[in-house]
């Protein structure tokens, strides 16, 4: 058995991305500046951003039975990421097309296929591996019932449940959110949250100029959880509930790194996977550590084009930026 201090249960997917000067108007055909394609899916890239900061992580999720399914088991082994694979028969591996602009800024479509195929009962039965683990790490790239399956064992055994509800699943309940004890939305997620949850619309677009107590006011009407808003360029915000996780501060800001961005692809996942590995590397220390790293990990993986490939190393960062 393969032990981890970190489970990630989500998505693979294969990513073929795009480069272009600005993004094509409707209608409009714009010659590429150059083309990637590479290992992705958010629960992937978190898992692959988990490991490379020294914390035994294992990724469980679902392929399918086709050359891209090989292509994932490749990376896996190259990279010595322990995983389970789910092998569908009846759906193919999720892919993406994704183009980003001059800026870094990306437009994404995703085919989830396999993704949404993980079987509960698969999930159910990585029992073992839960039993062993400290922190589940969750998005929302599969179907709801393997997530809720995920919670189910997270909570049976003790484990810290962190969901990055990304995307914001149509079917997402404010239940799933109660299960979980810290959620890492972006902007446009956490406004979505906000509605879903409480009716109130809020401008995604804004978000990162509303004062602290505005934002911190505006997470606690999402729960109990520690809710961690990561805002881009602009860094992040983090905002507790009764449990501060070893923080002084109700809530706070942290600021974004100078970095030269080419690809903001996978910053969010980079932030979520280094986070949890940082709960743990870090274990004693304020919650803030963790996210500091997190935030500083996130904006390195700008500087790298591609999404699981541009994850930092734990080493990269502290060489970098410094000891959290």
């Amino acid at each position: 058995m393969d032990r981890a201090d970190v489970v990630v249960v989500g998505s693979y997917v294969q990513d073929h991305a795009w480069f272009t000067d600005r993004f094509p108007q409707t209608g409009e055909t714009r010659r590429a500046l150059g083309f990637n394609t590479g290992p992705g899916g958010k629960g992937f890239n978190q898992a692959v951003a988990c490991a490379r900061q020294d914390v035994p992580t294992l990724f469980v999720g679902a392929i399918g039975d086709d050359h891209l399914g090989a292509v994932a088991r490749e990376f896996a082994r190259e990279e010595g990421l322990p995983c389970r694979w789910q092998v569908c028969a009846d759906a193919p591996t999720a892919a993406s097309s994704i183009v980003v602009d001059r800026s870094g800024c990306n437009l994404i479509v995703v085919n989830l296929a396999a993704n949404e195929r993980l079987d509960p009962a698969f999930v159910d039965a990585q029992g073992n591996a839960f039993a062993a683990a400290r922190v589940l790490l969750l998005q929302l790239e599969n179907n709801l019932d393997a997530i809720d399956a995920a919670l189910d064992l997270g909570t049976r055994h003790g484990l810290l449940r962190v969901l990055n509800p990304a995307p914001v699943h149509p079917d997402l309940a404010p239940a799933l959110l109660a299960r979980c004890d810290v959620l890492t939305p972006n902007e446009t997620e956490f406004a979505l949250l906000v509605e879903r949850c409480t009716g109130q619309r809020i401008d995604a677009a804004t978000l990162a100029a509303h004062g602290d107590s505005e934002l911190h006011a505006l997470a606690r009407r999402l729960g109990g959880a520690t809710v961690v808003i990561t805002l881009g360029a602009q860094g992040c915000f983090v905002s507790h509930g009764a449990d501060r996780r070893g923080d002084p501060d109700a809530c706070y800001r942290l600021p974004g790194e100078r970095v030269d961005a080419i690809d903001s692809t996978g910053a969010g996942d980079a932030f979520s996977g280094v986070l949890v590995a940082g709960l743990v590397r870090f274990e004693g220390r304020a919650f803030r550590d963790a996210a500091s790293h997190a935030n500083r990990a996130a904006a390195m993986s700008t500087e790298i084009v591609g999404t699981a490939p541009a994850m930092p190393r734990f080493a990269a960062v502290v060489e970098r930026f410094g000891d959290a």
